[in-house]
């Protein structure tokens, strides 16, 4: 975290450095003990101890056999977790440990590619605390206002690893969804990701069941203990009648209630520019966090305090974002992208952050009108580094520069400038949103869809804005009768169309690599509008 106005959320700040080890290979990427094997379904069980310290369970793995496979199963979870045993319908395979990895030691292969199979794994453990979360992730504790335990999950980045055996990749989602099964001491409540189907209380505990139909990231699988008070909600949205639901602490309901009132607003707001909510048949909550929100999903953790604005500042410095709650928008923003499209490489992060930042934009325009969208998303820029790609480096579980919210942000309002035509560019998103509905993606798809719907050329466009840290500069000089300009600081072949106006006159300019000449009778006050990402020398 740099300054508490320009957080990036929903993640770990990567390091920069580029020392990679095996370790990060692992995690990272698709390796012999990963390729073979898809999760169909998991089917998670968890009890917390009186402390919430520790917890004990079970992750019973659906899975696939894809292609022929290996001699060992890579499965996911990070020290101090413990793996206890693992069990299949043929005995208790065998493993071995290497960090954060253990080798499940099984003949797999003799059940053959396309067979389904059932494992059952058990751990224990106490899962590391957060230190600063969401940011640096782990277990939340805190105490409510009147001193009840209140607790919770947020591990973007860090891996759903940390607290339960998986196959912790960003692009392995269970086809058939999950259920998942809380424990936890009596009288607390716990919030899970989709629908309740069962409450038991047994002894001096209650397990609270919960239920996703759809498939769901490792990361935002999500719990959240405490004195909970629950309300419930309906909207008629383009899918037919969506189910929502808000838990919040006891002390809090009667601020909720107020606060939250916008909400419909804002997911009719989501649905008109991106498509219909993603999941429908798992609901749409919001849980009262103890820390400041994630876009789990169907469950999006809310920790802005019944604040306006970012923490009650505006990030943007143009005063807009005090007309609405950032984490509620920029959180329920990523249930289109970031939870229904999911980037395949951390590396590629972008598509859910740059997409879902700019949509905030887009929601301040449903609400505000459009020029107060754009001003709103010009504002976000003042918060751009360039001082590495946004695109990370792939297969080692690294992300590019924090830069991937704002400046993300930017190519999408840019894209949008070059369409000219804000129907198509807005059935453009929901295009993008339908095509890839559910489904795990690369930056190269994403790019290729835009381009073909849009009938641009963007190849050089997102190569300068996403693969390198440079941004464009302006040279120009007024001579007999002639304004000659061109860019410097970019790729090949890059162009972008910059107005330029002097006195009462305004032109359009498609400005490259190379020198062009104009007619210029407007003066030497030059002024090249700035309307995207650019400097001028």
């Amino acid at each position: 975290m740099r300054q508490p106005i320009v957080c990036f959320f929903f993640l770990l700040i990567p390091v920069f450095a580029h020392g990679y080890v095996h370790s990060d290979t692992l995690r990272g990427s698709n390796g012999a003990g990963r390729k073979w094997w898809k999760v169909v379904k998991y089917d998670l069980s968890v009890q917390f101890d009186s402390s919430m310290n520790n917890i004990a369970g079970s992750n019973t793995i659906t899975l696939r056999l894809n292609v022929a496979p290996g001699d060992s199963m890579q499965l996911d979870l990070q020290s101090p977790m413990q793996l206890d045993s693992v069990v299949t319908a043929a005995g208790k395979p065998g493993f071995v440990r290497e960090g954060n990895v253990y080798w499940v030691l099984h003949p797999f292969a003799n059940a053959g590619s396309g067979k389904v199979q059932i494992l059952t794994a058990y751990f224990h453990g106490a899962p590391r605390t957060a230190i600063n979360p969401p940011w640096d992730g782990g277990f939340v504790k805190r105490k409510d206002a009147g001193g009840k335990p209140w607790a919770a999950v947020a591990c973007q980045g860090l891996g759903a690893s940390v607290w339960w055996p998986c196959k912790d990749a960003q692009w392995e989602e269970p086809d058939s969804g999950m259920t998942i099964s809380y424990s936890v001491p009596q009288p607390l409540v716990c919030v899970g990701n989709g629908k309740l189907i069962a409450q038991k209380d047994s002894a001096a505990y209650t397990n609270w069941k919960w239920q996703v139909t759809n498939p769901i990231n490792n990361y935002d699988v999500s719990f959240y203990i405490g004195d909970y008070v629950h309300w419930h909600d309906t909207l008629t949205g383009e899918k037919g009648t969506l189910d929502i639901d808000y838990w919040v602490l006891r002390d809090n309901e009667a601020r909720a209630r107020k606060h939250f009132a916008p909400v419909k607003q804002m997911l009719h707001g989501f649905e008109y520019w991106l498509g219909p909510y993603p999941f429908y048949a798992d609901g749409y909550k919001l849980v009262e966090a103890p820390y400041l929100g994630m876009e789990h999903q169907s469950a999006v953790a809310y920790g802005n305090k019944y604040k306006m604005g970012y923490q009650g500042s505006d990030r943007t410095g143009t005063g807009i974002g005090m007309n609405f709650d950032y984490i509620l928008v920029h959180e329920s923003g990523h249930e289109w992208f970031g939870n229904s499209i999911t980037a395949a490489d951390i590396a590629d992060n972008w598509v859910q952050e740059g997409i879902t930042t700019y949509s905030e934009s887009l929601i301040t325009e449903y609400v505000l009108g459009t020029e107060k969208g754009k001003e709103y998303c010009r504002g976000e820029w003042n918060n751009i580094f360039n001082n590495r790609p946004v695109i990370g480096d792939y297969g080692v579980n690294q992300e590019g520069a924090p830069d991937m919210y704002d400046k993300g942000a930017a190519v999408m309002y840019m894209i949008r400038a070059q369409m000219q035509d804000d129907d198509k560019f807005r059935n453009l998103l929901r295009g993008i949103s339908a095509r890839f509905y559910h489904g795990i993606v690369t930056t190269g798809q994403v790019e290729q869809y835009i381009e073909d719907y849009s009938g641009l050329r963007l190849a050089p466009f997102f190569n300068q804005y996403l693969r390198t840290s440079r941004i464009p500069e302006i040279e120009y000089y007024i001579k007999d009768g002639q304004l000659s300009y061109r860019f410097g600081n970019i790729v090949p072949d890059f162009s972008l169309p910059v107005s330029v106006k002097s006195g009462g006159k305004e032109i359009s300019l498609v400005i490259s690599g190379e020198w062009k000449h104009t007619k210029w009778k407007g003066g030497y006050n030059v002024q090249f509008v700035k309307d995207g990402l650019f400097t001028v020398k």
